[in-house]
C-alpha cells in the first residue's frame, strides 16, 4: 500500500517541531504527537505491515528507544520476533557492542550475541529517523556480526539534508516514510 499525498500530510503533520532542544540550534522531531494521534499512527502502522507483510522476516530490530515503539507494534502485526539494539550497558546478558561516533565524543549500541534465534534470520532495521546515520550504521553492523541478514532498513522520517542514508545503504536497502528536507 503506497501512502497517499493525504496519508503522508496527516503523518508529518502529526509530528511536532520542538525548537531548541536538546541543544540550542536543534529542531527535535517530536513522535510523542504522532503516537498519540490513533488515525496517523493507524495510517503509518498500516502502510507499514503493507509492505513487510511479504519480505518473509524472521525479526524486526528497533534502535534504542524509538525505534521499539515502531518496531515492536510492526512485530506484532507480522507475528515475528522483535530484538532490541540497545545503548551500551542495557542489555543483561552476553553482547556485541559496536561503537559510533558524535557530535561531541563516541556512544556504542550493543545487542545480545544470541538475539536471532535461527541461522541466517531475515531482519528488518527501524528506527523513527535517520540523521547523520551512525547510530544505524552501527546497529546495522551488529546484525551482521551476530550472523544475521540485513534485509532493509526502515526510518520514519528521513533528515535528507544530513545525508545519513549515504552511510548506511552499503548494508541493506533504506525506506523512509517521509523525506524532510
Amino acid at each position: 500500500m503506497d501512502l497517499t499525498i493525504e496519508d503522508k500530510n496527516l503523518i508529518y503533520n502529526s509530528i511536532r517541531d520542538v525548537k531548541d532542544f536538546p541543544k540550542k540550534g536543534i529542531v527535535f522531531k517530536d513522535i510523542t504527537t504522532l503516537l498519540n494521534n490513533a488515525e496517523a499512527l493507524q495510517t503509518l502502522m498500516n502502510h507499514l505491515e503493507e509492505k513487510y507483510k511479504s519480505y518473509n522476516l524472521d525479526f524486526i530490530a528497533g534502535i534504542d528507544s524509538r525505534g521499539f515503539i515502531f518496531g515492536s507494534a510492526l512485530a506484532d502485526r507480522l507475528k515475528i520476533g522483535f530484538v532490541p539494539v540497545r545503548k551500551k550497558g542495557k542489555l543483561p546478558s552476553t553482547t556485541v557492542c559496536e561503537k559510533y561516533e558524535l557530535e561531541y565524543g563516541y556512544d556504542e549500541v550493543e545487542i545480545h550475541i544470541d538475539a536471532f534465534l535461527k541461522k541466517d534470520a531475515r531482519v528488518l532495521l527501524i528506527d523513527d529517523l535517520i540523521a547523520t546515520g551512525g547510530t544505524a550504521n552501527a546497529a546495522a553492523k551488529l546484525i551482521k556480526d551476530v550472523g544475521a541478514n540485513l534485509v532493509e532498513i526502515c526510518f520514519v522520517m528521513n533528515l535528507t539534508f544530513l545525508d545519513g542514508v549515504k552511510k548506511i545503504s552499503e548494508h541493506a536497502p533504506v525506506y523512509a516514510v517521509l523525506d524532510i528536507e
